[in-house]
């Protein structure tokens, strides 16, 4: 294999990291009217998991017969 192309294999790599590393700058340095959204996500994602355990703390029980019923009809059928 010529000396080109393996110097050209690897540099793919290097070229590949720069070019990330250019457009992260470039994204983390411009004013993105979205960006200040993170707070918004983090609200959701935490009262989603407060739903899921506001219904599942008192109804656990109920949740977990109904669960092994189903599964029972399902696998006991056959």
């Amino acid at each position: 294999m010529p000396a080109d192309t393996e110097k050209g294999r690897a540099m793919r790599p290097f070229a590949f990291l720069t070019a990330a590393l250019a457009a992260l700058t470039a994204r983390l340095e411009a004013d993105d009217p979205e960006r200040g959204d993170v707070p918004g996500w983090v609200m959701i994602t935490v009262m989603t998991a407060a739903l899921v355990l506001a219904i599942l703390v008192p109804f656990r029980t109920a949740i977990v017969d109904a669960v092994t019923n189903a599964l029972t009809s399902v696998t006991s059928s056959g």
